[in-house]
């Protein structure tokens, strides 16, 4: 049997598309023993992060066997530095070389990547029906470049490219090719698209400038959705056949390898009439309509086994998806925390002027060999100086203020207790930064809270107007807020009025540039009792018995989760209706059982702001909430 990896992936991050969590996904394909996935949702990045931690997590215990024959050949290593190596210290080391390279090669990779939708003029053009949504492509990251790039051109998808759908042209893909794997996608993609409308030589033209920009990593792919259902879609395996043969043709004709694919949306076969309810939703189609969209119901992810089955006569498609996961690299997405700058007056200092002031080991000294590695070496800790140096000048302003001219020796000894834990932690700038929107919120009438949480136990709070509660007169610990023994990010929770919230934000984006300032996303799911009335919504149940079923729903239940199972079990009016003679009671049940938990919309923070020292979308991918 050959070995297969599935590349066109959609979770349920694909929103009101997709029906697949990214857990079950990972563990199909870890169980069949697939080497990898692939997680390509439409348009978007949302499920990347869950993806990656949930594949390391797989991952923990190989990586730990990994670890420790690491350690071992390290000190084999370090034992024989000054000594000839004896034959057999020579064969332990190829041993253990030998069984690093087998561990290794057994972790799973996931391949980021995204099927973006690609403008047919550029991403700026939106006035013309042509301009809507766009073309289909896979791009994948093969290594953390190609993820830098892949991140980049979602990103501006959605704030350059947007009409209907996030759109990137043929410009972005060029520009930030490197590190990037194309396949053409479904027959929703250009050369599909083109083939099927007859137009083969603008299909070969096309493949031409695919190929000339990514060379071979340029796919053609293949897709087999072959239904025996009468409630599934049979017309798109047709048009799949006859544009696969003109695909292959092309392929031939221009030395372009192709791959196979199963444009995956749900887990198990069993989970397509779930998806099909879904599909009802995201189209606003009433289930028993005649004319709403339908799938082929062969999109879930199907085994090596039975893509074997369905390219049985190609099995060079199927091991052409492990050439592509052999490109792909394992690497990190993530980050340290990155620490925005705070704009220090120059009459104070500057970088330059402390690089001339300070010399590196004089720094060391100060901060200590640890902390100044811990820190990131000399450049970060020159920046952590400056801002240390002007918040200690900041604070002592404040505190004269809040205190009185005379500073008693107990303040001033708790103030640069502080002050030099702040620093040593790498967070002076973060305090800057907060007292500096604070400080401004109150400029523009906006109501500050007195501070709450943990941060009230810090004095240079206090004497900043970060906070209004003077923890020295309270017994206040400041070990509760920041503890030099454990490193972790300051967590400072300040409160404006409603109104004036939006006034701060939009003059914190003006200061630290549109580019460095973004909402956090939230994502909306699908709840116990949103499930049994969406589901009954498009099953066409009357009203009055979706909401008796919801109302049925007890708001706890001992020592289990509330859903739509365990409520079930445990109320017996529900479990009465689960097993009801009426079709549409009962498949309301059983099918909101299968979508509860579904990501069903997005949605803004209502307090959450990130402020970055760099665009943002050189680190995260970003979309819009509009």
């Amino acid at each position: 049997m050959q070995p297969f990896v599935h590349l066109h992936v959609h979770s349920q991050y694909s929103l009101l598309d997709g029906q697949a969590s990214i857990k079950r996904l990972v563990d199909k394909a870890v169980d069949d023993g697939m080497k990898a996935l692939a997680l390509t949702d439409h348009g978007v990045m949302y499920g990347v992060k869950d993806f990656v931690n949930y594949v390391n997590k797989k991952n923990g215990p190989l990586k730990s066997k990994i670890k420790k024959i690491e350690s071992e050949l390290k000190k084999n290593q370090q034992y024989t530095t000054d000594k000839e190596l004896s034959d057999s210290n020579k064969a332990e080391e190829q041993q253990l070389k030998r069984r690093l390279a087998e561990e290794q090669e057994k972790l799973f990779k996931p391949i980021i990547g995204c099927e973006c939708y690609l403008a047919r003029r550029d991403r700026f053009q939106k006035k013309d029906r042509v301009d809507n949504s766009g073309w289909h492509l896979v791009v994948l990251a093969k290594n953390f470049k190609g993820y830098q790039n892949l991140i980049k051109i979602v990103s501006k998808s959605w704030t350059e490219g947007f009409y209907y759908r996030p759109r990137i042209d043929k410009e972005l893909l060029e520009k930030y090719r490197e590190g990037l794997i194309i396949t053409s996608a479904c027959l929703g993609g250009e050369i599909s698209r083109k083939v099927d409308n007859g137009e083969i030589e603008e299909a070969e033209e096309a493949v031409k400038w695919y190929k000339s920009v990514f060379g071979d990593d340029y796919y053609l792919e293949l897709q087999r959705h072959k239904t025996n259902r009468p409630d599934a879609d049979a017309t798109t395996y047709i048009k799949q056949e006859r544009v696969n043969k003109e695909l292959i043709k092309i392929a031939e004709k221009l030395d372009v390898k192709v791959i196979a694919s199963n444009d995956v949306h749900f887990v198990n076969e069993e989970d397509a009439d779930a998806h099909d309810r879904l599909i009802c939703l995201s189209t606003g189609r009433d289930f028993d309509d005649p004319d709403r969209m339908r799938y082929t119901k062969q999109e879930w992810l199907k085994t090596t086994a039975e893509m074997n089955q369905v390219f049985g006569d190609m099995p060079e498609v199927l091991s052409n998806t492990l050439e592509i996961t052999e490109k792909i690299e394992h690497y990190s997405i993530d980050h340290d925390a990155l620490m925005p700058f705070f704009p220090i007056e120059d009459s104070f200092g500057t970088e330059e002027e402390y690089k001339s002031r300070y010399s590196e080991e004089e720094l060391t000294k100060e901060f200590g060999k640890k902390v100044f590695k811990r820190l990131g070496g000399y450049d970060k800790v020159i920046r952590i100086k400056l801002e240390s140096d002007y918040l200690t000048h900041l604070t002592y302003i404040g505190a004269k203020k809040r205190y009185g001219e005379n500073l008693t020796d107990d303040i001033k000894k708790r103030l640069d207790f502080e002050l030099e834990t702040m620093k040593t932690m790498g967070f002076p700038g973060y305090f800057l930064i907060v007292q500096d929107f604070i400080s401004a919120a109150r400029e523009m009438d906006v109501a500050v809270g007195p501070g709450r949480g943990s941060a009230a136990g810090s004095a240079v709070a206090y004497c900043l107007r970060i906070t209004d509660i003077d923890p020295i007169k309270y017994n206040l610990l400041f070990e509760r807020f920041l503890n030099p023994d454990r490193v972790s990010m300051p967590d400072i929770d300040v409160d404006f009025d409603d109104e004036g919230r939006d006034t701060v934000l939009h003059w914190v984006t003006e200061k630290y540039g549109k580019e460095n300032v973004a909402r956090i996303i939230t994502y909306g799911t699908m709840a116990t009792k949103s499930a049994i009335k969406d589901v009954a919504r498009v099953q066409k149940l009357p009203l009055s018995e979706a909401d008796r079923l919801t109302k049925l729903i007890p708001d706890r239940i001992p020592g289990k989760k509330v859903n739509v199972k365990t409520s079930i079990e445990y109320v017996p009016e529900l479990k009465a209706a689960a097993k009801s003679d009426n079709p549409i009671v009962r498949d309301t049940l059983k099918y909101a059982q299968m979508l509860e938990g579904n990501v069903r919309s997005t949605g803004v923070h209502a307090c959450g702001v990130i402020i970055s020292q760099t665009d943002i979308s050189d680190i995260v991918p970003m979309s819009t909430a509009d």
